[in-house]
């Protein structure tokens, strides 16, 4: 009977890490689709300066601000044992989040594509290029985290007693708001002041 339990907790994990790897899959293949729409769809800015500020990281910032609030909702719900609303509140800082990172990775491919190759190395676009690379990267992690927290919510897994994951998880949304704010202010030091 011992080796049963161990062998229904080892299927159960399975399932558990199957299942957040597809839906990881398909939460980024609508962050791709989204990508590829607004490649087709949004106009690539101009600019015959060095450095480029795509316009659409005015609207990530707003989908990263409200991200970043449904989170914080989110963890107010939970120490209410508010469930539905608590997960409703991280349905939609999901939903953000595969918005920003569809349109970032329009704005991504913009830097790319206006990155002189004479200065691909040295450059304040490559610089403005290489830092939002790895902002995309924490965010990924943002995002997985995410969505195990959503995953872990939907089995009951949370309440007012425990909810250490959504509140760490909200923290570390904050924090690479944060981070984005300052890298937002170097796109604009870089792009007006050439």
């Amino acid at each position: 009977m011992h080796a049963s339990v161990a062998e229904r907790n080892i299927r159960l994990r399975t399932r558990r890490t199957l299942r957040f790897i597809g839906i990881s899959a398909a939460v980024y293949l609508v962050a791709g689709a989204i990508a590829a729409l607004g490649l087709w769809w949004l106009p690539p800015p101009r600019s015959a300066r060095e450095a480029l500020f795509p316009p659409v990281f005015v609207l990530t910032s707003l989908l990263l601000v409200a991200g970043s609030l449904a989170l914080h909702r989110a963890i107010g719900f939970v120490r209410r044992e508010e469930q539905p609303a608590f997960r409703r509140s991280l349905w939609w800082a999901l939903a953000w989040g595969v918005l920003f990172v569809g349109l970032q990775a329009c704005g991504l491919k913009w830097l790319i594509d206006h990155q002189h190759p004479g200065e691909a190395q040295t450059g304040s676009n490559a610089f403005l290029v290489m830092m939002s690379g790895v902002h995309a990267l924490h965010f990924t992690v943002a995002i997985w985290w995410l969505l195990w927290v959503l995953l872990s919510a939907l089995e009951d897994r949370y309440d007012h007693e425990y909810y250490w994951g959504v509140y760490a998880c909200g923290w570390f949304w904050h924090a690479l708001g944060a981070v984005w704010a300052v890298l937002l202010a170097v796109f604009l030091i870089a792009a007006n002041f050439q």
